[in-house]
Order: C-alpha cells, then structure tokens, then sequence
C-alpha cells in the first residue's frame, strides 16, 4: 500500500465508456401539458421522476439545438431536455421586467 502511494500512481476514476455517454447528443422532449416530472424510462423500466426545472444557462452545443433565448426544462437527475408545452402560453412573457 505504501509502495503504491510512494509511485505517484492514481487510480483512474472515469471510463472510456463514461465520456462516450457524455458526448452523445442531449435527448430532447416536449412537455405534456401541466408536467411537472421527468418521464423518462431508464433500462430497468423505471421512471425517473424528477422534478423539471426552467434552465437558462446551457452550454452552446445545446444552444445549436435549441436556438438561443429558447424556454427550455432539465430534469433534475437524468438530464433530459423538454421544450414547454405548445398549448401553453411560455414562462417567458410573465418573467419580463
């Protein structure tokens, strides 16, 4: 154990296959109408349920898909995209000043 502390050796903490799913395009959804949750289904079948929150700084490969200035919701824990729902007048004219 000493030996190996001494080496200068760190043990890798991320895989080849980690930074793949990091580099795969975003999954874009659209909001059913009043969603509040994420529906997204991982691969054991299960729903993700988490909460969809307004994003206003998103990087810009994003910014490519969506276009700049866009509405758009994260989920809190798998990070699917949603654009808001069209029947629904946007967030963005109650949120100016």
């Amino acid at each position: 154990m000493a030996d190996e502390t001494a080496s200068g050796a760190v043990p890798q903490t991320s895989s080849p296959a980690a930074e793949q799913q990091g580099a795969a395009a975003p999954v874009i959804k659209t909001r059913k109408p009043k969603q509040r949750a994420c529906d997204e289904k991982d691969a054991k079948a299960k729903l993700c349920n988490g909460h969809l929150k307004r994003w206003y700084d998103y990087p810009g490969d994003v910014k490519a898909l969506i276009g700049p200035q866009a509405e758009i919701y994260r989920c809190e824990f798998c990070k699917t995209l949603y654009r808001p729902d069209p029947a629904q007048q946007p967030h963005s004219y109650t949120l100016r000043f």
